[in-house]
């Protein structure tokens, strides 16, 4: 019944099999992937034909994790798996950026690739399975597809690289320094097709030596997928690019001109009016059937192309009149909104952020439900990428991929130089909204996000920077690398790397490929081009500020810590939360403790912290033999008094302790209610508590020497 074929190599530490042939053979392309105990099915269907007047590639990519997939039940009220959540929208990009490129130029058929996690070991993480998976899928599929690629985890741990690093090892990246890197590595057997990083700090030569090791890595893959087609791939499906010459030497007689003149205007508006009319133009100047035509846009763009990267290539200025290793005008403005935390605004040319800082509380983390079990995070990022920012009408909604993905990259580039959680027991907050756009907001976000953390106080290990490279790639080998490329730069060329640090190192690397033919020796210039432009971007952005503030904003909470003994938490916590309910409604501030005995006292009213503190210190502290304490007493006996001295605790003061005379009752001297000072005596043999006030100055509270204690 079935016709099963299946693969497998020794990669690593653990076995990957490639299994195609059982399930979901309606598909055109099905292949379960599984690595250790992590399974992913990868499913790819395809159109047999383009829509009627089609002229974009239109692929979309599914990622979604199951609970099942390693025994747990959803939270939420529904109990069920419903919106993407931000790691598998992430994922989701992750597959669609190295395959995309990969397609027959021309093929516009829709496709659609589904990656479900069917088994998750809680070791082997499935993000590279999946995009291993997908690639499997799309080769055996048919559809024309200029792969397989293959992709890799790469850690760095005591200067040795690490292939596909535990689940484990990776979620513990910030609190692990001997752990500095966690790098995806998605590639052709020839070729690196993308790049995504997190790291702390690392040299230029290390994130090269990575990318390099990470690609070595995935050849045993690519083969084991060329493998698997071999044995049962389905027959090519039948597609010739289309042929446009004809309507190309239409487009270029009717608008070249207009079109060069359209690239020399430096303003962002006036170039995309100026080429907007030349399209128009264009058009008007075609008959009715090549103004349908679906290869118009082909051509439009084939002629952007060719003035923009001709330019360049020959030794030309750039669109805004730059030579190739020019970072724009920058402008950086800190503490420019009176009532948040800390704020930024930073200007690179046509690019704009504002971002702002919110510090937060215990009970402001984030809880996120992954496969791996729940986790909080402390630091959120949140990028906003509004219609207006490109002189744009759209639809305003929910953040999607690209918004998701832009934030994730700034929250990668800013994660290495946070303080540690004990140091600075701060939930933080920003939020980039983008104001204006035109080339790499994400890099904005990431300088605007330092410099509005280093606004709020928060005290960064040091400022960090970003900025995106481009290239243009000519097929007789000639090329030239951009730094602070432009929009139409990024749409019209061969590459984006994007590259944030610190002057110390590298936290994050981003690089997608639109060709296959990037060299070993380009990234070196890449990585050496963007290095000296991030350095001149921190120094543009310490003449705003060069290190945190040392005093928050009046708006801002403060946060105190304290630590407990563990078999304390119960009492400052109470039956049913009731001491530590009376301690937050008493005092004014907010409490929060964890399972380690940590608690965080937060209020911005100093006073409100203070008396926490002491309520909280009177029930988890002991009180010192020999020590004095101002107490009240609670209860009078004939053999001595009862005082309440040191949080609920009560002692005895004796009735020969009261006074250096005879007392026929203590009531003679005292009455309940009234405050005293007594000295800790010691503890009887049942732990009682022996006080005495005899030896204290009930006025100043000091101890009185024996010589004048009559």
């Amino acid at each position: 019944m079935f016709n099963v074929t299946k693969k497998s190599i020794q990669w690593g530490e653990e076995t990957l099999t490639l299994e195609t042939g059982k399930v979901a053979r309606q598909a055109d392309g099905s292949v379960i992937a599984t690595l250790g105990e992590t399974s992913v099915m990868a499913n790819v269907t395809f159109a047999k034909a383009p829509k009627p007047g089609q002229d974009f590639f239109p692929l979309t990519v599914h990622y979604q994790e199951k609970y099942y997939a390693a025994g747990k039940v959803p939270g939420g009220f529904f109990k069920r798996e419903a919106r993407p959540s931000e790691k598998e929208t992430l994922t989701a990009r992750l597959i669609d950026r190295p395959c995309r490129p990969l397609f027959v130029p021309g093929f516009k058929n829709e496709v659609l690739v589904m990656c479900t996690v069917l088994s998750h070991d809680l070791v082997n993480e499935p993000d590279m399975v999946a995009m291993i998976a997908a690639s499997a899928a799309l080769t055996i599929s048919g559809v024309p597809f200029m792969g397989p690629i293959g992709a890799a985890r790469v850690g760095f741990v005591d200067g040795e690289y690490i292939l596909n690093p535990e689940v484990d090892d990776m979620q513990k990246l910030r609190d692990n320094p001997e752990q500095r890197l966690d790098l995806v590595v998605a590639g052709t057997k020839d070729a690196v097709m993308m790049v995504e990083s997190e790291a702390y700090e690392l040299t230029e030569e290390e994130m090269l030596g990575a990318v390099k090791f990470g690609h070595d890595a995935i050849q045993p893959v690519i083969d084991l997928i060329v493998d698997l087609a071999e044995a049962c791939a389905k027959e090519p499906f039948d597609f010739q690019p289309p042929q446009y010459d004809a309507l190309y030497a239409k487009v270029k007689t009717a608008g070249e001109a207009d079109m060069r003149a359209a690239f020399s205007l430096k303003d962002k508006q006036e170039r995309t009016n100026a080429i907007s009319a030349a399209v128009t133009k264009i058009k008007e100047s075609l008959s009715e059937d090549e103004q349908i035509d679906p290869n118009l846009g082909s051509a439009i763009k084939k002629l952007e192309s060719g003035i923009l990267r001709g330019d360049i290539i020959n030794g030309g200025a750039r669109i805004d009149g730059r030579d190739n290793t020019t970072v724009r005008p920058i402008v950086s403005e800190v503490g420019i909104l009176p009532r948040t935390h800390g704020s930024a605004l930073f200007t690179r040319g046509e690019t704009q952020g504002l971002v702002v800082t919110t510090l937060g509380t215990g009970d402001d983390e984030q809880i996120i439900d992954a496969l791996h079990g729940n986790s909080r995070s402390n630091f959120m990022l949140h990028y906003n990428f509004p219609p207006y920012s490109v002189g744009e009408v759209g639809r305003v909604g929910s953040p999607g991929r690209r918004e998701i993905g832009h934030g994730k990259l700034a929250w990668r580039a800013l994660q290495a130089v946070l303080p540690a959680a004990t140091d600075f027991p701060y939930t933080i907050r920003l939020v980039s909204e983008i104001t204006e756009s035109n080339g790499s907001s994400s890099m904005a976000s990431v300088c605007g996000g330092s410099l509005a953390m280093m606004d709020a106080g928060v005290p960064l290990k040091s400022p960090v920077a970003g900025v995106a490279m481009g290239l243009i790639l000519e097929e007789d080998g000639r090329y030239a690398v951009l730094t602070d490329i432009l929009g139409d730069e990024d749409h019209l060329g061969d590459m984006d790397f994007k590259v944030a640090g610190t002057t110390d190192g590298i936290t994050s690397l981003q690089m997608d490929i639109k060709v296959a033919g990037i060299t070993p020796e380009i990234m070196s210039q890449a990585l050496a081009q963007a290095k000296d432009g991030r350095m001149h971007i921190l120094n543009e952005m310490n003449k705003a500020l060069a290190a945190g503030r040392t005093e928050f904003s009046e708006h801002a909470p403060r946060i105190e810590t304290m630590q407990i003994p563990t078999d304390k938490i119960r009492e400052v916590i109470g039956s049913g939360g009731k001491v530590i309910r009376e301690i937050v409604e008493t005092s004014g501030a907010k409490v929060d403790i964890n399972d380690d005995g940590i608690i965080k006292i937060a209020s911005a009213n100093g006073e409100a912290i203070k008396k926490a503190y002491e309520m909280i210190y009177s029930i988890v502290a002991e009180p010192e033999e020999g020590k004095i304490y101002t107490g009240k007493v609670v209860k009078l006996v004939d053999f001595g008094a009862f005082v309440n001295f040191f949080g609920k605790r009560d002692g005895l003061v004796h009735v020969s302790q009261i006074a250096n005379k005879r007392l026929n009752h203590p009531s003679d001297l005292l009455k309940e209610g009234q405050e005293v000072k007594v000295k800790l005596l010691g503890f009887d043999d049942r732990g009682k508590v022996r006080l005495g006030m005899k030896m204290v100055d009930q006025e100043t509270g000091e101890e009185v020497a024996p010589e004048k204690a009559e």
